[in-house]
């Protein structure tokens, strides 16, 4: 395993925490350390990260040293950071190829839900999402989707996360082959530790990413973009519900079997009409759906109004007469364009955005 001069460094923040433990436990034998300090080094990827691999100061200064020449901890530039009324913060990073993307946290009494990103952009194109229309750049790796939580854990004072979601800027199921590990990192006790109920994968209905979310044993969260009760209105709204209609996105939810949700962001005069809640009640109550109801935010692609507020009450009201869980979910961030549909980087002296088929599109296991 001896690294030849000039080979590159491992990663170890591309690994899940058992496949670090392993390289690093096998670099310690190799140069005759105890084996304890595998563990005491694997503990600074996630657990009590830090900045730099120099900054384990537990470790003698050869061993960092070593350690420096084999492994690499890549950092995610910190390129701004805004704070809104609301105490919602949202952080631009910049990636090593110039790429951008954006994470939102959401402090709620002891709770810090971080919204996080998959992908730098966005290729669904989503009429009423302000991230597609920045288009689809590429999928992100392991580090840098489960480095966005590292980064706010090393602020000064951190920023733990509770929760994650992932609603932020791409598609987390057309980039399992990066998701599916990183979702190891944020459950693992030796990664983050945080709850696997306290997760929440959020997509437009990308079936094979369904099931393999639905394969793990964990009890992480599924939450469905629907935003039209038809497959006739959805198609005018969601471009991949051609390909994904909508009758499939719902048998897949009922397989599921565990918690799911529907997000639905509320369109004045679009889906908002009383026959809209009855159709939208009859598919939640298929998949037994806890529903979100979300109200349209600035910022988003033109030529839709925000559903008024004592409409979408109205709404609310006639779910769950129904019999359906509903919630109307609280805007935050707004200011800061940090709220659901809002989070967009735009390309200056950038390269041209791609098809997401070039970037290996549905990353399924």
């Amino acid at each position: 395993m001896n690294a030849s001069a000039g080979s590159p460094r491992t990663n170890l923040l591309d690994l899940a925490p058992d496949e670090a433990l392993a390289m690093l436990a096998a670099f310690m034998r190799e140069r005759g350390q105890p084996v304890y300090r595998a563990s005491q080094f694997a503990r600074r990827l996630w657990v009590d990260p830090v900045s730099r691999i120099e900054d384990a100061q537990e470790l003698p200064a050869s061993l960092r040293n070593a350690l420096l020449e084999r492994f690499e901890l890549p950092r995610l530039a910190l390129a701004a950071r805004q704070s809104s009324v609301d105490g919602t913060e949202k952080f631009l990073f910049r990636l090593h190829d110039g790429e951008a993307i954006e994470t939102v946290a959401i402090p709620d009494g002891s709770r810090m839900t971080l919204c996080i990103s998959s992908q730098a952009g966005c290729a669904l194109k989503c009429s009423f999402c302000s991230t597609g229309v920045m288009g689809f750049s590429r999928n992100l790796h392991v580090h840098e989707i489960a480095g966005q939580v590292r980064e706010l854990a090393l602020l000064d004072p951190p920023i733990r996360a509770t929760n994650i979601v992932f609603m932020g800027m791409g598609e987390p199921l057309m980039n399992w082959k990066a998701v599916g590990p990183v979702l190891t990192v944020l459950n693992d006790p030796a990664g983050f530790g945080i709850g696997a109920r306290h997760i929440t994968v959020s997509t437009v209905g990308i079936l094979p990413g369904i099931i393999a979310l639905g394969e793990r044993t964990e009890q992480f969260r599924l939450a469905l973009s629907i935003h039209a009760p038809s497959d006739e209105l959805r198609q005018q709204l969601m471009p991949i519900n051609t390909k994904y209609p909508l009758d499939e996105v719902i048998a897949a939810a009922k397989a599921f079997d565990r918690r799911v949700t529907f997000e639905y962001v509320m369109l004045g005069g679009i889906n908002d009409a009383p026959e809209h809640a009855a159709m939208l009640a009859d598919l939640a109550r298929e998949c037994r759906a806890f529903v979100n109801l979300i109200p349209l935010h600035p910022g988003g692609a033109l030529g839709f109004v925000p559903t008024p507020a004592s409409a979408i009450q109205r709404f609310a009201r006639q779910l769950r007469a129904r019999n359906v869980e509903t919630a109307i979910r609280k805007s935050r961030g707004v200011d800061i364009s940090a709220a659901c549909g809002q989070l967009r980087v735009e390309r200056i002296g950038r390269r041209p955005v791609r098809r997401a088929e070039h970037d290996g599109e549905v990353h399924v296991a």
